[in-house]
């Protein structure tokens, strides 16, 4: 009975020699991993990458104090009656968010408007565990992008990559502290580019859009986190998510770095960004519309309206241009004309490519700064008329408020008798998000068959249809 055991163990004991001879069995020095290296090449690993990259991003806390409206401790005469004080009431909140430091001598970390934006008191802690109070050195709520500085010694920062160079199928990595779990690391690819048209997420959003897609999972509290490349360099800082369900389902945006860099440079020479415009209003072309301008397709945006002493009339623009190009690209919509006007510095020049009577030229203009202190309502739609909208104070911007104040109602108006007053903030109109009159005032005479506003006000936001 003890031959078969032993014969069955030399069968076993030779198939074990034979598989390893032949590689279908690794050595057993080492059974239990992989090899360091295959045909003398090192496995790959993101981890030499990752040790200069972890570092330079950021966990980033905030309280914002947030006043608490109740009509009972409105009442004067409540408060007096139960020995209450007339301070204002209020509560904290508390958000949890990521940011990259891109200048170590100085201290400046870039991270999302709204991740900082409004709140009382910032701290970022670093991967050693340090902690710091940080200062906010200006916010621009159009494209989500902020810059805080911290004063700590012995940093790494990240250098920035040239994210135009970027392409669809590249690898990129996106690191940050999702539900406050501590820092994580993420692997995917760049899924798209130029993503613009996105509205505005639970996770972010922003007026100006020209996104990174990419499938490396971002969840909350990544906001404010890299994105790099396999170098370790910054080409993004991730913002926000689709998600119908509010999870990750591998659809991911960053803001390109290019685009942080020119915002960042305004915000530290000016604590804001300085925009220009090119003072034209644009409507998309509808199938009806090409047909009464005789065109074959409908590529491009038409001139409705061009301002008065604008860029626009400088360079020769008339109402029924068709305009077919910016900048050597094809101009596909009117969002594409906004980005353009909104992300490119002040005074760059903007070469258009322009169809009229059937013959196509190339025009140039440079985006001028306006200076708008209110707009009449009138001017965008005539039911807005008896409407003045003005831009929100400092103090508002920097409770992180967006959109226009409606600082003027007139008695009777169709606005007031839909439920308008004085103080409201008009924060979008249908589906577009208002960021600033300079917005606002480029939809005039967009026609709108119904006209949906969505306010803000004490109560929270709600829409106001006019008839």
């Amino acid at each position: 009975m003890s031959s078969r055991p032993s014969r069955l163990l030399r069968w076993l004991t030779g198939l074990l020699v034979t598989a390893t001879i032949i590689g279908l069995v690794p050595g057993t020095a080492a059974a239990a991993t992989l090899p360091a290296a295959i045909d003398g090449q090192a496995m790959p690993s993101l981890a030499p990458m990752l040790e200069h990259v972890t570092p330079a991003v950021v966990n980033i806390s905030t309280k914002t104090r947030v006043a608490v409206s109740n009509p009972y401790f409105n009442d004067p005469v409540f408060r007096q009656f139960f020995g209450l004080p007339d301070t204002p009431q209020e509560r904290t909140e508390q958000s949890l968010g990521s940011g990259v430091i891109v200048d170590a001598a100085k201290g400046y970390v870039l991270t999302n408007n709204h991740v900082v934006g409004g709140a009382d008191d910032i701290t970022v802690t670093l991967q050693d565990g340090r902690t710091f109070k940080a200062k906010l050195i200006g916010t621009d709520p159009d494209t989500d992008v902020a810059v805080v500085q911290i004063p700590a010694q012995n940093l790494q920062a990240l250098p920035l990559a040239d994210s135009s160079r970027l392409r669809v199928g590249d690898y990129v990595v996106a690191v940050g502290n999702p539900f406050g779990l501590g820092q994580t690391v993420t692997a995917g690819i760049v899924s798209a580019l130029g993503r613009s048209g996105l509205g505005r997420s639970s996770a972010g959003g922003s007026g100006y859009q020209n996104f990174i897609q990419t499938d490396a999972s971002i969840n909350p509290g990544n906001s404010g986190g890299a994105l790099v490349n396999l170098r370790g360099e910054l080409v993004g800082i991730n913002t926000m998510i689709f998600s119908p369900s509010g999870g990750n389902v591998g659809i991911g945006f960053a803001i390109p770095s290019d685009l942080t860099s020119e915002v960042m440079g305004q915000l530290l020479a000016h604590g804001k960004v300085q925009r220009g415009s090119l003072g034209v209003q644009t409507q998309a072309i509808t199938p009806r519309i090409a047909q009464l301008l005789k065109l074959k397709d409908s590529n491009g945006v038409v001139v409705t309206g061009v301002n008065a002493g604008s860029a626009a009339e400088d360079a020769g623009l008339q109402p029924g241009d068709v305009l077919t190009t910016l900048n050597g690209k094809p101009l596909h919509s009117e969002q594409e004309l906004r980005n353009a006007e909104g992300l490119l510095p002040l005074g760059s020049a903007v070469q258009l490519g322009v169809l009229r009577d059937g013959q196509t030229r190339l025009v140039t203009a440079k985006l001028r700064q306006i200076k708008l202190d209110s707009v009449e309502g009138g001017q965008l739609d005539a039911r807005l008329s008896g409407v003045r909208f003005s831009d929100l104070s400092d103090d508002q911007r920097a409770q992180g408020l967006y959109g226009v104040a409606i600082s003027a109602v007139q008695p009777g108006s169709r606005a007031a008798r839909a439920g308008l007053s004085a103080g409201d903030l008009l924060v979008g109109i249908g589906n577009q998000r208002i960021t600033g009159l300079r917005m606002l005032h480029g939809l005039a005479n967009v026609r709108l068959r119904q006209l949906v506003l969505v306010v803000a006000d004490d109560d929270g936001s709600h829409y106001v249809v006019i008839n």
